[in-house]
Parts: C-alpha cells; structure tokens; sequence
C-alpha cells in the first residue's frame, strides 16, 4: 500500500469515528479521502480485512461496556480452564528481552537506535530498533518526527541515534501485516522498564484482539487488586504502541479512558479489532 493509501484511509477512518451520528454513505467518505468509491473501498478493504460500512456499524454499535462485560467472560472462562499462563494466554509472536535500570545503564551507554517514520492508518508512527529488537512504537501528532524522537532520546539518554529506514523495515512490514489482522509472525523486542512496568506490559499481551479490560481486572490478574493505578501508570509509560496493546485496557465504568496517542486513536483501534474480531455480517 502507498502512502498516499496510507493518508486516504488515515483520513477516512477520522472521518467516521467524527461522523457516526451522520452515518455517511460510502459516496460520502470516498470524496473525503478524494479518490472513487471503488477505490476507496478496495484499500480500505485491503487494509483492514473488512468494509468501510462494516467498520462504521461497529463504531455505531460498539459499547465500551459490553466489550467490557465480553472480556471479563473470556477472561474467566480462560482462568477456569487453565489458560493463564504464558505459554497458552500470551501472545507468542512477541518475545521480550527484559532489562532492569541497572542492566540498561551498563548496555545504554554508547549502543545507536536505529530509527524510521512508518505511515499507518492511524497516522505516522515514529519506530526505533536497538540491537535488531524493537525498542519503541510511537504514534505521532504530525508528519514532523520531532517530539517523538524527543521522546525516545528521555528514555534512551546514553544511546545515539541514527536514521536508517533499510534497518527498520523488517519491523515496518510486520507492524503493516499486524495492522491488516493478518497472522502474526516472530517479532523480538527489547524493553527498558522497572519489573513491575515488565510484568503490566507483559500481562498487555493476554487480552485477545477484539477484548478490552479493566484496570482493576488487569490488578487483580496480577495479583495485586489495589494496584490500578500503579498499574495506570505503568500502562502509561509503555515504549511499543499497539503492538503491546495498552489501548485494550479501558476503565470500569465502560469509558475508553486516557491514551498516551490519542482518545480518538485508541476508539479506532479497538473498533476495527472488534469487527476483525467477530464472524463476518453484512458486508
């Protein structure tokens, strides 16, 4: 997909998170992202593995709350079968090298990132690679990679910093098939955090696409209910959007709650992991 495709259905999926009580026809949104209706709906299609009309009925129909509700049977059920432990619940296309303060002090010093803008339907994504894993996925505001990279240098203050698109796209490629909802394949990371930020991000990776959690649910997954917001925090200062899923994790009450990219960012995700989520209906 190129850019351009990239900009139109980026733009087209604000379009219909903004225009829900209008239900837009497909003519509609096509004019939005300038291109035909056919074309419009063959990349947004190819992107998304669903229709834009399908797309729409979910962010019509979508409640917080029940998606909420459905996570917490999932979650229960896969409890009550055993299903908790990482080598069932986790998902494995992701494997993580851990490293405490201390360890990243002693590696940081002298070590390059590499680093790359990716364009995605959500907007462009600034990523970073350190040693051949991913180290950092960050949506960004604009098409200006600036405060994300300002970013990056806070949380990797002894490292340099190099430009090199060749190095990241392996990780570019696996991010665009992931997005599309295709089958995950092998993607190593490497995670700078405190154990206890370790094991919230870890925990990311159980909640199934298509499911959200509470915070308190989250806590008491963990072992330790009186927790949330710690864990909040944690969440908060996760370095891989997406596809360490902080975005699934909703508050109590059925509100998205905050989001590090964007309240209206993460709304989008979780509807188009939803209607991937879920048997095919009308088209």
């Amino acid at each position: 997909m190129s850019q351009s495709d990239f900009s139109r259905v980026a733009q087209a999926i604000r379009y219909l998170c903004a225009s829900v009580p209008e239900q837009p026809s497909l003519r509609e949104v096509a004019a939005q992202a300038g291109v035909s209706e056919f074309h419009f709906q063959r990349i947004f299609q190819k992107w998304a593995g669903i229709s834009p009309k399908r797309f729409l009925q979910y962010l019509t129909l979508r409640e917080a709350k029940g998606l909420l509700l459905a996570s917490r049977s999932v979650l229960e059920t896969s409890l009550e079968l055993g299903l908790s432990s990482p080598s069932r619940l986790h998902d494995l296309f992701v494997s993580i090298e851990r490293m405490t303060p201390g360890q990243f002090k002693e590696r940081a010093e002298g070590l390059t990132l590499d680093w790359a803008v990716a364009e995605t339907p959500f907007g462009p994504a600034l990523m970073a690679a350190l040693e051949g894993r991913l180290c950092a996925l960050s949506f960004m505001a604009d098409e200006d990679p600036a405060a994300a990279l300002a970013d990056l240098r806070r949380r990797w203050p002894g490292a340099g910093f190099r430009q090199d698109q060749a190095a990241l796209q392996p990780f570019v490629a696996a991010l665009e098939s992931r997005l599309r909802g295709d089958p995950p394949g092998p993607l190593a990371l490497a995670l700078k955090g405190t154990p206890f930020q370790l094991r919230v991000w870890e925990a990311l990776l159980r909640i199934p696409e298509g499911r959200v959690l509470a915070y308190g649910d989250l806590a008491r997954q963990l072992g330790d209910p009186g927790a949330s917001r710690a864990i909040g925090s944690a969440i908060g200062q996760n370095p891989v959007g997406y596809l360490i899923p902080c975005h699934r994790v909703i508050q109590a009450t059925g509100a998205l709650g905050d989001y590090h990219w964007g309240t209206d960012r993460k709304r989008a995700i979780l509807a188009l992991e939803r209607a991937r989520s879920e048997p095919a209906g009308v088209a």
